[in-house]
């Protein structure tokens, strides 16, 4: 997995609450098991119109979102069913940073484990960047994990919090597998150990 220390990167404004992962990643195309490949089914239903043609309406459609890796939404974002394939999308598509006021617990999990930061602010403090990211041209957001803040260029400073052993595991880039393999000494020798028994 990848480690997460500090990213500065391209701001894309979602005005939407309740994002599910049912439009994040549809589940026509949860079929593979690979981490790869499924940024580009990313809002399928969204960033397409009937015919197939890219609707222009759609946030991510936008010219200025071009290149964005950080994702501003409203609250309750990642609600719906528990797929993994969510944050695999996001990441596959280039996000490195979700902010938004609330998270679905699962999907917020599952952000860690996938090497993503998802940052939960105040309401207030979220309706702040929008304002934000619609006034500045280009407009970036710095993440720092190591001192848990999130600032722009233009002022905005806050700081956010992270469970400790969450911060611990993606500053380190350990998944579960990652985890499990600190203490291959340890498993070796009880297998060791079991086969002489």
């Amino acid at each position: 997995m990848k480690s997460f220390t500090t990213h500065t990167g391209k701001v894309v404004a979602m005005d939407r609450a309740n994002v599910d992962t049912d439009q994040i990643i549809p589940k026509q195309f949860l079929k593979r098991i690979e981490r790869t490949g499924f940024g580009e089914f990313l809002f399928w239903d969204w960033i397409r119109n009937d015919d197939g043609t890219p609707n222009p309406d759609f946030e991510l459609n936008k010219p200025e979102a071009a290149g964005a890796t950080v994702l501003l939404a409203r609250r309750n974002f990642g609600c719906g069913s528990s797929r993994e394939h969510a944050p695999w999308a996001l990441d596959d598509y280039g996000f490195r940073v979700i902010v938004a006021p609330s998270f679905a617990d699962i999907f917020y999990n599952n952000c860690f484990k996938n090497g993503m930061l998802p940052i939960k602010l105040s309401e207030e403090q979220v309706e702040e960047l929008f304002q934000r990211a619609a006034k500045y041209k280009g407009y970036q957001l710095t993440a720092d994990l190591d001192s848990c803040t999130l600032s722009d260029e233009h002022g905005f400073s806050t700081s956010f919090e992270v469970e400790p052993f969450r911060r611990h595991c993606l500053l380190n880039g350990l998944d579960d597998i990652g985890l499990t393999l600190q203490h291959e000494d340890k498993i070796a020798a009880y297998e060791a150990a079991q086969a002489g028994a």
